[in-house]
């Protein structure tokens, strides 16, 4: 398996090579050493909205294809279990809906809402049972407003992460966001997961590649920052175009910020705008394939409109074209790897050191 290095320092560090995009082991390795140890977003508190109610789904079907199940016991908490049975591996819950517990129809072992094992018949002669390994594997579980997020195997903390974002968008109504199902959608793209992610993390392409968007943005004061699992894009306005209201104390008060782009590392984008928020999670098909979720909440109607709807699709495809583009170009055989500005790249550069150091 090759090895990647990316140099600490921005000016003299070349690309990953284009052997990394093309490679099908580096493609699964990344799911065992950067997805299964990382953090996903799996969706907002309102898929177990009462105490009692169930929610079954596949954590990144077709790549981790992880069998999952969400609860809300009846002390209110919410519990985010394995869906698997213990004793044979069965799939345990199969319908959302209200239950009192976790019932395998195979056998008819049963779990409490948070997993723990209660009952199986016949197994009165089973020695040292049960123990710790008959519950139901417990995931990580961290809430940013009614957002849920999950760790499988996680080798890094999410709190810094959620507190790096709300010193930004703390002072937003969050639990007021709304899921917009109708402009919520999918998205295929005809290439490599990461190369969708190194399109994201650098402004430099929008004056060539977003011509509306420049018009609205400020690309000369386009600021990136970073943190250790997590890089802000600023857009500051750059005429009539909606802004935050921000508060007096804020960081960022006075000053006309129409978004904050986050990335979080390895695979998700959220886009705070003065109307509400946009969850991208570029989710891995194949080598060449991803599926690109975006998922809406408005909160301000007044400033959610068809436009905001229009340019979020325009620059949208606009960045299918471009991403695709590059990946029939890194099957060049004369393209190697490429060189960082160091002033608008900054983002890539830190997303291919993280892949970097967990592939090691």
């Amino acid at each position: 398996m090759p090895s990647y290095s990316i140099h600490p320092d921005i000016k003299q560090a070349q690309t990953l090579p284009a052997s990394f995009y093309r490679d099908p082991d580096v493609f699964e390795l990344l799911k065992e050493k950067v997805i299964m140890k990382s953090w996903q977003w799996i969706g907002d508190e309102n898929l177990v909205k009462l105490e009692g109610q169930v929610h079954p789904f596949t954590l990144l079907g077709g790549y981790l294809t992880e069998p999952v199940v969400l609860t809300r016991d009846k002390e209110g908490t919410i519990h985010c279990l394995s869906n698997v049975c213990t004793h044979r591996g069965n799939i345990v819950c199969h319908n959302p809906g209200s239950e009192k517990g976790l019932y395998c129809m195979y056998h008819g072992r049963r779990f409490g809402l948070d997993g723990s094992f209660q009952h199986m018949p016949e197994f009165k002669e089973a020695e040292n049972f049960p123990s710790e390994s008959d519950h139901l594997h417990r995931f990580d579980l961290k809430q940013m407003g009614p957002w849920l997020f999950m760790g499988l195997d996680p080798s890094f903390p999410i709190q810094p992460i959620i507190d790096g974002m709300l010193e930004r968008i703390g002072f937003l109504p969050l639990h007021e966001f709304k899921l917009n199902e109708v402009t919520s959608q999918d998205y295929l793209v005809n290439a490599h997961w990461s190369l969708y992610c190194d399109n994201y993390l650098e402004g430099f392409h929008i004056p060539f590649v977003h011509p509306d968007l420049n018009a609205v943005l400020d690309y000369g004061a386009y600021e990136t920052v970073l943190y250790d699992h997590m890089n802000l894009q600023v857009g500051y306005a750059d005429g009539a175009q909606h802004t935050f209201d921000l508060p007096g104390g804020h960081m960022d008060y006075g000053k006309d910020v129409a978004a904050y782009y986050f990335w979080v590392f390895p695979n998700m984008m959220f886009n705070f705008y003065p109307w509400g928020l946009s969850v991208n999670i570029v989710k891995p098909i194949s080598l060449n394939r991803t599926r690109v979720s975006f998922i809406t909440y408005v909160y301000n109607e007044s400033k959610f409109d068809s436009n905001s709807v229009a340019m979020i699709d325009k620059v949208e495809r606009e960045d299918e074209f471009v991403v695709e583009g590059v990946q029939k170009g890194i099957n060049s055989r004369f393209y190697k790897a490429g060189r960082y500005s160091p002033k608008m790249e900054k983002g890539v550069h830190h997303f291919h050191r993280l892949l970097a150091e967990f592939l090691k």
